[in-house]
């Protein structure tokens, strides 16, 4: 049985999401504040987040974001009344993986969590060195060779993404839904767009080129060249 920690002050809110996630069959576990919520986290054990922004005691994503520091890389389902454009972006980048505006449908909210779930059991490392790479997920840094790549975060997640699946073939559905969080496909280029400069920057001249697009199917990530 999958465990989630649900991070939510409101005794309401929060036994509504308790029974919904039992009836789904998942095993859960309750903290209304961000002491709490750290301390369970750290003692490990869970598969999942669904954290709320407004806590007693401060900002959940003060939590998130000191958590992602420290490498703690599960997944996480942000809960918010917050729910403009420009909130739904702060959450993601402060290091969450989906974000749900208040108020909003049980059945809505159990889907997103297994659908985050579902995505692929990495390990947890920091430092990943694979051929001629070498990233620093925690610093956020990358080189190959030992040549600094000026990567921006988006660029580090995909690359370390792609280097996590060597000689697979990776979608743009699976780009979409696992780096970018998006449960659709938005009419737009954006993963190209991303993939072609990042292709750039690892694959320098003269070098043998790493990341391969592959026409109507996706995108490598080959070491064989």
């Amino acid at each position: 049985m999958t465990r989630i920690l649900l991070i939510e002050d409101d005794a309401g809110t929060a036994d509504e999401i308790l029974l919904e996630l039992a009836a789904a069959g998942h095993g859960a576990s309750h903290a209304t504040t961000l002491a709490d919520a750290a301390a369970q986290v750290r003692g490990g054990g869970f598969d999942c987040l669904i954290l709320d922004r407004q806590l007693p005691d401060g900002e959940g994503l003060a939590l998130l974001g000191a958590l992602r520091a420290e490498g703690v890389r599960l997944p996480a389902l942000v809960l918010s009344a917050l729910g403009s454009l420009d909130d739904r972006v702060r959450g993601l980048r402060a290091g969450g993986d989906d974000y749900l505006a208040k108020p909003f449908a049980l059945v809505e909210l159990i889907a997103r969590v297994e659908a985050l779930l579902r995505r692929p059991n990495e390990t947890r490392d920091t430092r990943l060195i694979v051929g001629p790479l070498d990233l620093d997920l925690l610093g956020g840094t990358a080189s190959r060779a030992g040549r600094p790549l000026d990567l921006l975060p988006r660029e580090l997640k995909l690359l370390d993404y792609m280097v996590r699946r060597p000689g697979r073939i990776v979608t743009r559905s699976m780009l979409l839904q696992d780096v970018w969080g998006y449960s659709f496909e938005p009419n737009s280029n954006v993963v190209d767009v991303h993939m072609g400069r990042l292709r750039r920057k690892v694959d320098g001249a003269g070098e043998t080129p790493l990341l391969r697009a592959v026409r109507g199917q996706g995108y490598v990530f080959d070491l064989g060249g």
